[in-house]
């Protein structure tokens, strides 16, 4: 069995309309959002052998404020990566790894993360938590599937369970999209 994990990042700040969608950063909730989120991730329990990511700025961001001991490889690929390009992402860097990772965390952008989690979760083992994430996968939302498979080049079609979903307003109420 292999984990996945998948986190989006932070509210991001849309205080300056000129500037390009992957230079954008963290507003005042996204900041504090990240950093519940990755006190969570933390406490949660999960070993992460690997962190990918898109290099957009929210992204690092996000994962400087959650998860600032870990050394994400970034990869331009994950920028508003479909759930396609997202799981080739994630054989191609198993691949590359010199002992394949047990468990992978993959941070990056909505669609693409939410499209992961209903191309990978078997309508067998859809629970309460998957279709709450089908709903609405949030910003700084962490997500956690355990897939049935002994390497990650067998990830395909139904593979997973959703076993983990936290977001940030599970976490702070304050943070709920009601505020």
């Amino acid at each position: 069995m292999k984990i996945l994990g998948l986190l989006r990042h932070a509210k991001s700040d849309w205080d300056d309309m000129n500037q390009r969608d992957f230079d954008r950063g963290l507003n005042a909730r996204g900041r504090k959002g990240a950093a519940l989120i990755g006190a969570h991730i933390r406490d949660h329990g999960v070993k992460w052998d690997k962190l990918i990511a898109s290099p957009a700025v929210r992204v690092k961001l996000t994962l400087e404020g959650a998860l600032p001991e870990m050394a994400p490889t970034f990869d331009q690929k994950l920028y508003l990566a479909s759930a396609d390009t997202i799981i080739e992402t994630i054989e191609a860097h198993a691949a590359s790894s010199a002992e394949e990772p047990g468990a992978i965390l993959v941070a990056g952008h909505n669609p693409g993360l939410q499209d992961v989690l209903l191309e990978l979760v078997s309508p067998a083992k859809e629970n309460d938590l998957f279709r709450e994430a089908v709903v609405k996968f949030p910003t700084a939302a962490y997500a956690v599937l355990e897939c049935d498979i002994e390497h990650w080049s067998q990830l395909k079609r139904y593979c997973a369970e959703l076993v983990h979903l936290a977001r940030p307003r599970d976490l702070d109420p304050a943070l709920g999209p009601e505020n």
